[in-house]
């Protein structure tokens, strides 16, 4: 075991095995683990926690950043050790446990778990399982490849147990920038206002009482899942580049455009991926997570800088940038989340966002998370905190699927996790729908007219015309208005 990477001496008493750390859980108690995107999660601890719930009643209610790797979602929800979990997940064996309504999970605005917290709204954290790069000197932690809620949790957890992560160098040292707001009504402005602002702390501070153990860890981060971009991907980024380049020679851009944000993916993985063959140059990120294609626009010279909560990468681009960290550590930073996602920098840096819709409707309204209006995916993360905040608010989706018996853009959306309020620009691989200063009705036959994939194009406009005739400021059809759904349901696909 590495002891110099726990710099305090007195804690170096507390180094224990992941099966005795899991001793200190109780039944009914709320956790909190660091872990965003799969990285920076608690790798043994919540898999020792799994194995020991396989044996008797214990069952917990689980707080993280966002989603977790190496199974351990599933690997809980299957050993019955999740009574709660909160605020996002992608693990397909917990989701069908949510689905079938046996564990309960609260789908949150990642900006929101902390903020939360703070406010005392939700439960107090009985223990943090927290991965860290090292203990520095005072005790403060030394965070791996996410922040995430880390820091909120060290402050506010009854005990912490700290899994220390040999794999992960320590001159990770001066990535992370750790700045917790004060709590309300005392809460002063957050400085930042462009995203290479640096305004915290390099470590996370923790009162080193509240440290009970001390686990060391040797594997890496779950490598991101990357499609190489395919022909509706492709479509959908040459859409987005285009327009673009449209505002910039309206003037309402420059070729540096404005920072960027991307939720994780194939479809943001490609729509970056197309900057590097652009014009645009001097590129900045504002985002959650950097990807392969943050790194890859960094080492092509169009990006200068990228600001978010972790690094969710393939296993490729994990090892050139840990293996050369140097070379990116001036270029990028990793905040807590509630600072990467909160809507007023959102607001105030002009962020360009870029998300992905699971459908959306003829009048923008935009459904991120359920599919035929009751079943969970992964959860809305923070591409709410970004729609009502940034200063374009774009949506992407492919057309139709599943060999084109599923339309993607419908009379009506099963579920709203984005009202057409917030909604600015919608693209599918068939072409993009500016909806900006336009009225219900100009909105519908926009989308119509661009986004809708051939085969339901006629359909679509059929029920919009019979609506309109009908009348109404936002016109439906409410006897056929979720009609495509259940036919969906009842033949497995959407075509007449």
């Amino acid at each position: 075991m590495s002891y110099d990477r726990i710099k305090l001496e007195r804690l170096k008493d507390k180094v224990m095995s992941a099966e005795d750390a899991v001793k200190f859980f109780e039944n009914d108690m709320v956790v909190g683990s660091s872990g965003f995107t799969k990285a920076g999660d608690s790798k043994v601890v919540l898999a020792a926690l799994a194995e020991r719930a396989k044996h008797e009643e214990l069952k917990i209610t689980l707080m993280t950043g966002a989603s977790l790797g190496h199974d351990t979602d599933g690997k809980l929800a299957e050993a019955g050790a999740l009574k709660k979990r909160m605020p996002f997940q992608v693990d397909r064996v917990l989701r069908n446990k949510i689905n079938a309504g046996e564990v309960l999970f609260i789908d949150q605005h990642l900006s929101e778990s902390a903020e939360l917290l703070h406010n005392k709204n939700l439960p107090p954290v009985d223990i943090a399982v927290i991965e860290v790069a090292y203990i520095d000197r005072d005790g403060s932690l030394v965070p791996t490849t996410s922040v995430g809620n880390s820091a909120t949790f060290a402050e506010l957890a009854d005990k912490v147990i700290i899994e220390i992560n040999t794999a992960i160098p320590t001159d990770v040292y001066g990535i992370h920038d750790i700045y917790q707001a004060e709590d309300y009504p005392h809460r002063n402005v957050i400085p930042i206002v462009a995203p290479w602002n640096k305004i915290g702390r390099r470590s996370i501070p923790i009162n080193p009482d509240k440290i009970v153990g001390i686990v060391f860890t040797d594997l890496k981060d779950s490598p991101a899942d990357i499609a190489e971009p395919d022909d509706k991907t492709t479509a959908i980024a040459d859409h987005i580049l285009k327009f673009f380049e449209n505002e910039v020679q309206l003037g309402h851009l420059t070729d540096r455009l404005l920072p960027l944000q991307a939720g994780i993916g194939k479809v943001a993985n490609a729509v970056l991926t197309g900057f590097k063959e652009s014009n645009f140059y001097d590129l900045t990120m504002f985002s959650e997570v950097l990807q392969d294609s943050t790194f890859d626009l960094i080492d092509s010279g169009k990006l200068s800088f990228a600001s978010a909560s972790s690094i969710t990468v393939s296993a490729a681009c994990y090892e050139r940038v840990f293996g050369n960290l140097q070379k990116y550590r001036d270029k990028i930073v990793l905040r807590p989340q509630n600072i990467s996602n909160t809507p007023g920098l959102i607001r105030r840096l002009g962020i360009i966002a870029i998300n992905t819709a699971i459908e959306f409707d003829i009048y923008g309204n935009v459904n991120s998370t359920h599919i035929t209006g009751t079943k969970i995916m992964n959860g809305i993360g923070g591409s709410g905190d970004f729609a009502r905040n940034a200063y374009l608010s774009i949506f992407v989706t492919q057309a139709a699927s599943k060999n084109d018996t599923i339309s993607h853009v419908l009379p009506m959306v099963s579920h709203v996790d984005h009202t057409e309020h917030d909604v600015d620009i919608l693209v599918t691989d068939i072409g993009l729908a500016d909806l900006r200063g336009l009225a219900p009705r100009e909105r519908a036959q926009k989308i119509i007219d661009n986004c809708v994939h051939p085969d339901f194009k006629e359909e679509l406009q059929s029920y919009f015309d019979r609506a309109c005739a009908r009348g109404g400021h936002t016109p439906h059809l409410l006897e056929e208005a979720f009609s495509w759904h259940i036919r969906l349901t009842e033949t497995g696909s959407m075509k007449k």
